[in-house]
């Protein structure tokens, strides 16, 4: 065993595997591209108060998940644990509600959460999000749902199912969270430790549990979308219609919370057919609260994300093909000492002429660099040797039909740059 590993929930993509990255990575851009949303980079850490204040003191990530540390000037620093607040954030300090409502942004970056390791779920996961902030319109639910949706229909997976729900907001949800309180008051026996604190601090998790005697209580508990006010019920009409316009079909469930305070009306995830606690792909939803509660005025907000592990997990799954990385096309043997050298300098010439190359092994006899070509499932190896580099030529090979032959350097070179 070698003496250092990765650390535990942190995974190395090896280059056989950038293939999915890339490709979803693509995807992605190119959805948030069609809507209208520009990229935005947000650091790796942040002041922890940020996540405090902004994902709620009652929540497992800021509990238990958090990787917190006081950095050497004397200020606590969190890893970004997820990528909404950050962007709410920068929309703050960098006065974007100056710029034309929504600001549409998308992001792609490394989330860290200290949790239990599994399938699909690591202490260091990469996600794809969008944030739509400035605007309440339903429609605009509407689209970020639209986006999730187009893009994981993009990358290749079609048996999935949208689940949505409305959890109202602060005018509503007080009497609802009443009334699943009551609910769950004569059932504390049966509640795990969790369960049992949440019912104190934040009942509303209660429906978000994992532990499958937790989530059969919570079966016939009472439902959100019967405590709507008018404004949150008009809302959520809207959003169901809009939804229905463009022919997205979805699925409610009253148990659908998500597990961050500041989460407001509409939220949703996208989930494929295998069932499991870890099965959602992509979830998201509404936080009309958020940015007032980082200082900022009310500003409404919606957003997404969706993690790249586990979309990859979900392809691999699916058996989807997915196109192999690019590999340069040319593969340069030689023949002597100096070939060696007339191969370096041909690689540098072709490199600079934006055509990939690869030097061959140069301990190697010619067979051999020839198997290192096949192996490399390169398309043309390029022969030097004495009488090549005597008469300024090169011997160009095809590998798929062992056709062979010599042209001029300068005259190869004017051809492959072309």
């Amino acid at each position: 065993m070698p003496t250092f590993q990765a650390p535990r929930g942190t995974a190395d993509r090896l280059p056989a595997e950038q293939k999915y990255w890339r490709y979803l990575e693509d995807k992605a851009v190119s959805v948030a591209r069609r809507f209208g949303y520009g990229r935005i980079d947000s650091p790796m850490f942040e002041d922890a108060r940020l996540f405090v204040r902004g994902i709620g003191e009652g929540t497992d990530i800021v509990e238990k998940e958090m990787y917190v540390f006081e950095d050497r000037g004397g200020d606590l620093v969190t890893l970004r644990a997820e990528g909404t607040a950050p962007v709410c954030r920068a929309y703050l300090q960098h006065g974007m509600h100056n710029q034309t409502q929504p600001v549409r942004m998308y992001y792609l970056c490394p989330v860290f959460r200290y949790e239990r390791p599994q399938a699909g779920r690591f202490r260091q996961h990469h996600q794809f999000g969008v944030e739509a902030i400035g605007d309440g319109d339903p429609s605009v639910d509407a689209e970020v749902i639209e986006v999730a949706w187009t893009f994981v229909h993009d990358i290749g997976l079609s048996d999935v199912t949208l689940v949505t729900n409305s959890i109202g907001d602060e005018q509503c949800r007080p009497q609802y969270i009443a009334a699943l309180k009551n609910y769950f008051d004569n059932m504390q026996g049966h509640l795990c430790q969790d369960c049992r604190t949440r019912l104190e601090r934040n009942p509303l998790r209660l429906l978000d549990c994992k532990v499958g005697t937790c989530r059969a209580l919570g079966e016939d508990a009472p439902k959100s979308v019967e405590c709507l006010c008018a404004d949150c019920q008009l809302h959520w009409d809207r959003v169901r219609s809009y939804l229905a316009a463009n022919g997205i079909v979805h699925r409610v469930d009253h148990r659908l919370v998500r597990g961050l305070d500041y989460y407001t009306r509409t939220v949703f995830e996208i989930q494929p057919a295998i069932e499991g606690a870890q099965s959602t792909i992509c979830g998201g939803g509404r936080y009309d609260g958020l940015i007032e509660q980082l200082g900022g005025r009310p500003t409404p907000g919606i957003g997404f994300g969706s993690g790249i592990e586990r979309l990859t997990l979900n392809l691999q799954r699916a058996e989807i093909s997915v196109p192999d990385e690019p590999a340069p096309r040319y593969l340069i043997a030689t023949i002597g000492d100096d070939a060696r050298v007339a191969g370096v300098h041909l690689a540098h010439q072709m490199r600079n002429a934006g055509v990939g190359a690869i030097l061959a092994n140069g301990g190697r006899a010619l067979r051999g660099q020839m198997r290192q070509a096949s192996a490399l499932g390169v398309e043309m190896v390029l022969i030097l040797g004495e009488d090549e580099v005597r008469d300024g030529t090169v011997a160009v090979r095809d590998m798929n039909t062992s056709n062979q032959q010599t042209q001029n350097v300068g005259e190869f070179l004017s051809q492959i740059s072309g």
